[in-house]
């Protein structure tokens, strides 16, 4: 029964680990696109860059919640195996 339990947290932290992955790639890709067009435009700045600013803040913005909400995933199913842990200690105990 506590397999079950846990089943659906684990793939969900799993979910939100490659979403972290993904978006992690996503802010490396446009920080090589930003560098790449700050060096190519010698003539001035590029209009790409601002959205390219803004893109990776908006990714590192998702990135920090994934992060946040993974961090409260854990928690939440620590807790909860600590709950089955203890029930299953007082069932030993009658």
């Amino acid at each position: 029964m506590s397999k079950e339990q846990t089943r659906p947290s684990e793939s969900l932290v799993q979910e939100l680990l490659n979403e972290r992955r993904e978006l992690k790639v996503a802010v490396e890709r446009m920080k090589l696109e930003l560098a790449d067009a700050k060096s190519s435009n010698s003539a001035g700045p590029d209009p790409r860059v601002k959205e390219l600013h803004d893109e990776i803040e908006r990714l590192r913005y998702q990135l920090a919640s994934a992060r946040a909400e993974i961090t409260q995933l854990r928690e939440q199913r620590d807790q909860l195996r600590s709950g089955i842990q203890s029930a299953l200690d007082q069932l030993a105990q009658e």
